[in-house]
């Protein structure tokens, strides 16, 4: 099997679930382990980083660790988080191996889930800036977000307590809350696009498609791998 190169630490707790199921995903398909190069990255500095706007530090540190990656072995790359996915075309052209782009993945399995609006939820930059909108606009979804007051509570939620492996049963049942007003407003379906939300949120919660982006990234990677 080829080796699958892995960005983590942002967070580490969202880096064990893509493990997780690569590895139970490779055992199940082909019965073996997978092989894997990690590099896991320090969540805290990356996070002020881009908190401070230092987005070119952010990019120069993606684009080094890929190399390292890239000179281990690994035949792919990707970048277990949405957020520092704004810096994919910058990482994309400093390797010459193929970075699986989460939007991508996410896109594909919401096209085929026949879904045109989704309701989107993640960091601020994620639901705010339009990387991640402009990626899944290219496979003609219409992306809709929550309203400010209810970003920066999945914004916080994400840093202060997911990242942190704090599962709140009250930030669950606002979240909840949160996705019933996308749903009212028209969402078809809700794209998890942070790693670390299927941590409180799965499609056993909802009655409409829920997508996670790590399961979703984990399984193109073993797909490829293979």
């Amino acid at each position: 099997m080829k080796i699958i190169g892995l960005i983590g630490g942002l967070s580490w707790e969202s880096t064990s679930l893509y493990y997780k199921h690569i590895n139970t995903l490779t055992l199940s398909q082909y019965n073996q382990n997978a092989k894997l190069v990690l590099y896991s990255m320090d969540f805290g500095e990356v996070t002020n980083l881009l908190q401070n706007q230092q987005y070119e530090e952010v990019q120069k540190q993606l684009v080094q660790v890929a190399k390292k990656i890239e000179n281990s072995g690994a035949d792919c790359i990707l970048m277990c988080s949405n957020t520092v996915h704004q810096f994919a075309e910058e990482v994309e052209q400093a390797i010459s191996i193929p970075l699986l782009h989460i939007g991508d993945v996410s896109a594909e399995e919401i096209v085929e889930h026949d879904v045109k609006r989704i309701g989107l939820l993640g960091t601020k930059q994620t639901m705010e800036q339009e990387f991640y909108k402009t990626r899944l606009a290219n496979y003609g979804i219409e992306t809709m977000i929550p309203k400010e007051d209810d970003r920066n509570f999945i914004h916080n939620v994400i840093l202060y307590e997911l990242s942190k492996g704090i599962i709140s049963k009250q930030s669950k049942v606002r979240f909840l809350q949160i996705i019933q007003k996308l749903i009212e407003n028209g969402a078809e379906g809700i794209l998890l696009g942070c790693t670390e939300i299927p941590l409180l949120i799965s499609q056993k919660d909802l009655s409409i498609p829920v997508f996670d982006t790590a399961f979703l990234h984990a399984k193109t990677a073993v797909q490829f791998a293979g």
